[in-house]
């Protein structure tokens, strides 16, 4: 690899990414690989800590894999893998398990919050699956990792794990720094323009999906809530329509003063009908690429062997490295 930072990041395959991931964070992956050494995760083991349809795991594995293609990963460029195909995330977090206080995996919010979601199933697995995120990070000596509001407390914790390892060991691992990337807009639902725009929402109609076709999008931005004012401005208090103006904004490099002049006089009607048209256009290209790849098994394949066999030489020698410095006994 080329001497520039490492980035290290991984996405759950949890089905179809959100306009609001899309524009928040994913879109912004590509052009991350011309400046630094990438390396793209679909984190298969972690999704396992809440349950899973077997078929449906595979089958997202596979569309999440694809849909960074489309959003504009290059297999050539950066080194793009499914976790579950590198052994030594899983070895390595063993070590790190090890080098982990029950106390602070205790604190993490995430394991609070998934416990009383999922209150039949708190496994071990939730419960120590921050010290497998620091082994994914770990595991390439990761300089940078991009993080939302959500994974910066694991961050932290793969941080403070590095730091103790180093300190037993003496210093091995690069303690990880967050990337905070160039803010991409927060993309709210559209039905409660004041929550987040989630795909778990049970309003179909709150969420675009990257995938959706044309109609679906329009036809979702046509029932967007708005007010009653009949007025294109952002300014507080017009939560459905700044929403609207944003995501207008990130799909088509419009600023709002340029927004508030395009509509000068029209109604909401219009405005709405712009926006899905907008956004549909802006998404045609990775709809078409998605569709293209997720018919080509065998090429998909062919990219996520060759990921997988580049980051597991890459993290071998990082293990090995590990091994010795415990005190495990060398195979030779």
């Amino acid at each position: 690899m080329e001497d520039k930072k490492l980035i290290f990041s991984g996405i759950q395959p949890t089905g179809t990414f959100t306009l609001g991931n899309y524009i928040g964070a994913v879109r912004n992956w590509g052009p991350l690989q011309d400046e630094y050494n990438c390396i793209y995760c679909v984190v298969d083991m972690h999704a396992i800590t809440v349950r899973q349809d077997p078929v449906k795991l595979r089958q997202n594995t596979l569309n999440s894999y694809a849909l960074l293609m489309a959003c504009g990963i290059d297999v050539e460029k950066s080194i793009l893998f499914i976790q579950s195909h590198v052994k030594t995330h899983a070895e390595l977090n063993w070590i790190l398990c090890c080098n982990t206080q029950f106390g602070e995996l205790s604190r993490m919010t995430q394991f609070k919050d998934k416990s009383q979601k999922h209150p039949d199933d708190i496994n071990a697995g939730l419960f120590t699956y921050p010290s497998l995120m620091a082994a994914d990070i770990l595991a390439y000596n990761a300089d940078l990792v991009p993080v939302g509001v959500d994974q910066k407390q694991h961050l932290e914790l793969a941080r403070n794990i590095a730091q103790r390892f180093n300190q037993r060991y003496g210093d091995f691992f690069t303690v990880p720094e967050p990337y905070i990337a160039e803010i991409g807009a927060k993309v709210m639902s559209l039905q409660e323009p004041t929550k987040k725009m989630s795909k778990s929402d049970e309003n179909p109609n709150a969420c675009i999906l990257i995938l959706d076709d044309k109609d679906t999008i329009i036809r979702k931005c046509k029932r967007a809530v708005t007010d009653s004012e009949a007025e294109v401005v952002y300014r507080e208090g017009k939560d459905g329509i700044n929403n609207l103006m944003t995501i207008y904004s990130s799909v088509t490099g419009k600023d709002f003063a340029a927004i508030e002049a395009e509509f000068a006089g029209k109604g909401y009607g219009d405005f709405k009908i712009a926006v899905g048209e907008a956004v549909a256009d802006h998404l045609e290209p990775v709809r078409s690429e998605f569709a293209r790849l997720i018919q080509d098994k065998a090429y998909l394949k062919e990219c996520y062997t060759a990921g997988a066999e580049k980051a597991l030489r890459y993290s071998q020698r990082v293990l090995n490295k590990v091994y010795r410095k415990v005190g495990f006994v060398d195979k030779g």
